[in-house]
């Protein structure tokens, strides 16, 4: 079994578990886009061939010329990083075990 997204205007609108030849079948209609749970930021958790840059979700970008799936940009500020198909915030996060959150007026992450 494996993961497809349904793509419709180039956006996730359902992520399903089903085998290839269903998909081909065309018994759940067409534009489904294979997925693997296994894979985020162009990575496969596991060592293996990564698919598509990230898992995709409901609500995620297709970009056909890519051949990435793009979570949504969580603040304007962001920016796609090309290699990841994930989105980078302009100051890094601090790594002091500290619990933060992104303050997107100030451009900063404050403690919460």
């Amino acid at each position: 079994m494996s993961h497809f997204a349904k793509i419709e205007n180039g956006m996730v609108v359902n992520v399903i578990v089903a085998e290839q030849d269903v998909i081909d079948s065309g018994l759940f209609g067409h534009g489904w886009v294979q997925t693997s749970y296994n894979t985020h930021g162009g990575q496969h958790a596991n060592g293996g061939t990564p698919l598509r840059k990230n898992y995709a979700g409901i609500g995620y970008t297709y970009d056909s010329q890519r051949d990435a799936f793009i979570p949504p940009q969580p603040y304007p500020s962001w920016t796609l990083n090309e290699t990841t198909c994930l989105w980078d915030c302009p100051v890094a996060m601090p790594t002091d075990n500290q619990h933060y959150f992104w303050n997107e007026q100030n451009q900063s992450w404050d403690v919460q």
